[in-house]
């Protein structure tokens, strides 16, 4: 399962619903998630990280990615190796 959480302070996107309606996520805090192997930052339509999403294994990683490219979400990081704002994929509406 993955886990998540809302970044306090930031407004979801309008899109938010779908992520979690096509994702397994639970609902934790900002330290638990960050403590997480591999993170994916969602943008909001202001470009500002509003939701992070952290996965223990790369398989539930790359699931959730495709989860996310299914919804139409675009990975701003793409092939670019290391992290962005310490996130290893960041998704927004491109």
């Amino acid at each position: 399962m993955l886990k998540t959480t809302l970044l306090e302070g930031v407004k979801p996107a309008k899109f938010d619903k779908q992520i979690a309606a096509n994702l397994l996520l639970e609902t934790t805090s900002v330290d638990a998630v960050r403590k997480e192997k591999l993170l994916i930052g969602i943008r909001n339509e202001d470009g500002e990280i509003y939701r992070l999403i952290g996965a223990t294994k790369h398989n539930s990683f790359t699931n959730a990615v495709e989860e996310l490219e299914d919804l139409e979400l675009v990975d701003e990081l793409g092939d670019i190796e290391g992290t962005v704002e310490g996130c290893d994929a960041i998704f927004g509406e491109g």
